[in-house]
């Protein structure tokens, strides 16, 4: 893997401006180091080219009913340009939901809202579902929230005994549950999975992408209508292994299995399959088969809880451009999808519009604005104004304030 690939272009300009510096001005050149552009160090327009975007600050608006939003660990767009969220109630302290204390200790304030919530483009909460009922298993702590090609809305989980997943009407009326509640880790099981964090889905084959997940080491795919398993595979293509236990070390090989959690797996129109392996700091590109193209590897001295959450593609039709939650450095990388190369990046830790606290989720709307959720305390969904092209002057922006 190149340095340029791994770490993008700035920081190569970086290296090779230290190196001429160190010989002395010398013309000699290794014949694999990278060169420089002169229009990125300028921001020139001819040079590399990156969506801007800024923070609205406005967006969504108030709920009602004095509900709060938990961990929101979830979100997408849907046809219609509606943002779908997924949060959990579980989350909220006492001293936020006093209303419902036993006694009380307010009057009014607050209470959760359901878990599943849709929004308007203009920020209007429309509906609002989800939880426990007939014929189903809720999961135990609710992760990931994808409305499909049909319409359809599908929920993982990533709690221990969450081996499964949920799939709804629109308006919550309950379709297929897929896999086995209750299951443990078992990464060749063909019938159950373990702490799905995310479903995507490829609707010309009608199928669905679980990335698998907390428990499980592996992308797994099924039918849409009938939740059948139809293929699965681990890092590089290999076959899970749940016995696995390297750790990820920066600066050492990259490791042959997928680390936990499995945090994403989205089919881009080309029908590359990205593969989010958050806690290796790595994307890794498939075919849909399983068959391994390429990785890389996004600010690779992360540690803990890794640097690749989530991602999504923007909406031109090459679908030019990677988007990465970042949920450690608190931050939204913007990488060219063709060669995975490092473009720049925006956010910051903080509390205020622009700002992370476990950048969680992303998706992207018709209009190429970016909407992400918050896990943690973070506890919100944001939204990403998209500006236009703009020259990379920078490989990190900062926070995104409105001009």
């Amino acid at each position: 893997m190149s340095f340029l690939k791994r770490f993008g272009p700035l920081a190569a300009m970086a290296l090779m401006a230290i190196t001429v510096a160190c010989s002395g001005g010398s013309d000699a050149t290794e014949p694999d180091a990278p060169v420089a552009d002169p229009a990125v160090a300028m921001g020139d327009a001819s040079g590399p080219q990156a969506p801007m975007f800024e923070v609205d600050p406005l967006w969504p608006k108030p709920l009602p009913n004095h509900w709060l939003l938990g961990s929101t660990i979830g979100v997408d767009v849907d046809a219609q340009d509606h943002v779908w969220i997924v949060h959990r109630a579980s989350t909220l302290a006492g001293n936020e939901t006093s209303a419902m204390g036993d006694p009380p200790t307010a009057e009014d304030c607050c209470f959760p809202a359901p878990p599943i919530l849709e929004f308007d483009p203009a920020g209007n909460l429309v509906n609002s579902w989800g939880g426990p009922g007939e014929g189903y298993t809720w999961p135990s702590s609710n992760h990931g929230v994808t409305v499909d090609h049909m319409d359809n809305v599908w929920v993982g989980g990533n709690g221990g005994t969450d081996s499964h997943a949920l799939k709804f009407t629109r308006s919550g009326d309950f379709l297929l549950e897929v896999g086995v509640p209750g299951r443990g880790q078992d990464s060749l099981s063909l019938d159950s999975f373990s702490r799905i964090a995310k479903i995507s889905f490829d609707g010309p084959a009608n199928e669905m992408y679980f990335a698998d997940g907390y428990g499980n080491r592996r992308v797994a795919v099924v039918d849409a209508d009938t939740g059948e398993l139809k293929r699965f595979w681990g890092a590089y293509g290999n076959e899970p292994d749940d016995d696995y236990d390297e750790r990820y070390v920066p600066g050492g090989p990259n490791l042959q299995q997928f680390l936990s959690p499995v945090h994403c797996a989205e089919v881009s129109n080309s029908g590359l399959v990205y593969v989010c392996d958050r806690a290796h700091d790595r994307i890794q590109v498939f075919q849909k088969d399983g068959t391994f193209i390429d990785e890389m590897l996004v600010m690779p001295n992360t540690t803990g809880s890794g640097a690749a959450w989530d991602l999504d593609f923007s909406r031109d039709p090459d679908q030019t451009y990677i988007y990465l939650a970042d949920g450690v450095n608190q931050r939204v990388h913007i990488i060219d999808r063709a060669n995975l190369a490092y473009l720049t990046s925006f956010g910051d830790g903080g509390r205020q519009p622009g700002q992370f606290f476990g950048t969680h989720s992303i998706a992207v709307d018709s209009a190429g604005n970016i909407y992400t959720t918050e896990t943690y305390e973070g506890k919100r969904v944001q939204k990403f104004v998209y500006k236009g092209l703009g020259p990379v002057t920078t490989d990190y922006q900062g926070v995104v304030w409105p001009q």
